[in-house]
């Protein structure tokens, strides 16, 4: 059993399964064409697999396992099951030609075979992916608030629809977010974790933006681990929003101004990871090629479940889960799909 399951007391959800079809396929109706009115985005087809010679996989924290396996038709080309697309769609941005204020988003489906499972973690990942080309002026801490503050917005004005349509879902969201960084988070709590950090801001504030992550602290550690090639470690962040049945913050989007060829030198060189300057997409950052951009993930389960009031992400997704966890959510009135 994971440690971290959460199993609130006297849980009962408040929609049924069929009602719960329903109103995940009514959130992602609204929310997309929410998310897309307000940052100027098309919507376009995304891939499941790449190559790994395209280095263009995400690498997570650089830790984390892939799913892999060969490609009979292409010679025995080893090809990778998506973790994330973040270098995919800047990539893709400069192939179709989009200029400054425009952008595109997809759907996102990946295998994260590594991840523990818990109330709001599985090996199955889904997420609106979205990506915008900015300006080399647009490349500072002011525009990645107030692209914060309109994705907030969007999730706010889905939680309305939302509860307009289910009156019985009574949990409110804050649509103004606080913005605070993982260094004034660690000065403020310096004898708590990362986590513990995270939720003590959260429940004060409801909803809060926590920006710089990856690099290290005043303390020697980081508060969480970031890939060195997308995110600039200094212009990024999480979204949390406070999730009264889980009790506990809950991130629903990593996002952040993506590298430049100077953040891209530095951190590769931070990480030990200069090597990855032998690909395509590295040398196109290096070298101006690729538009700049600003972009992130938004969990489509994670929003589901905090819109509906869930206990559990396996509620709202198809998964697989321990049968002692299968076990203890049913003994808890929690109905994993």
């Amino acid at each position: 059993m994971s440690k971290s399951l959460y199993l609130p007391e006297g849980y009962k959800a408040a929609l049924s399964l069929r009602e719960t079809q329903h109103a995940i396929k009514y959130i992602k109706d609204v929310f997309q064409q929410a998310l897309s009115f307000a940052a100027t985005l098309d919507r376009v087809s995304a891939p499941l697999i790449v190559t790994t010679a395209s280095g263009i996989n995400d690498d997570l924290n650089g830790v984390e396992r892939k799913v892999g396996f060969d490609i009979k038709e292409i010679g025995g080309t080893e090809a990778e099951v998506v973790q994330s697309l973040a270098k995919w769609k800047r990539m893709a941005l400069y192939r179709y030609g989009y200029q400054p204020g425009e952008g595109i988003y997809t759907d996102m489906n990946a295998i994260r075979r590594d991840d523990d499972t818990d109330n709001t973690h599985s090996i199955f990942v889904d997420q609106w992916d979205w990506e915008k080309v900015i300006t080399r002026e647009q490349r500072n801490v002011e525009f990645l608030k107030e692209t914060v503050k309109a994705i907030v917005k969007a999730v706010a004005y889905t939680k309305r629809k939302v509860s307009l349509r289910y009156p019985q879902l009574r949990a409110e969201i804050c649509d103004t977010p606080f913005f605070i960084t993982t260094q004034e988070l660690e000065s403020m709590y310096p004898d708590k974790t990362s986590k513990e950090r995270e939720r003590l801001i959260t429940k004060e504030h409801k909803t809060v933006f926590i920006m710089q992550i990856g690099g290290k602290l005043a303390s020697g550690e980081k508060h969480d681990g970031r890939a060195p090639d997308y995110d600039d470690w200094s212009l990024n962040g999480d979204i949390f929003v406070w999730d009264e049945v889980l009790d506990n913050a809950l991130e629903i989007s990593s996002m952040g101004i993506r590298v430049d060829e100077e953040s891209l030198k530095k951190q590769l060189a931070e990480c030990g990871a200069e090597d990855r300057m032998k690909f395509d997409y590295h040398k196109m950052i290096a070298d101006g090629t690729l538009p700049l951009t600003i972009g992130g993930g938004i969990g489509q389960s994670r929003l589901c479940m905090f819109l509906l009031e869930k206990a559990h992400i396996g509620e709202v997704q198809s998964s697989i889960w321990p049968e002692d966890m299968m076990k203890q959510c049913a003994d808890h009135g929690i109905t994993l799909l």
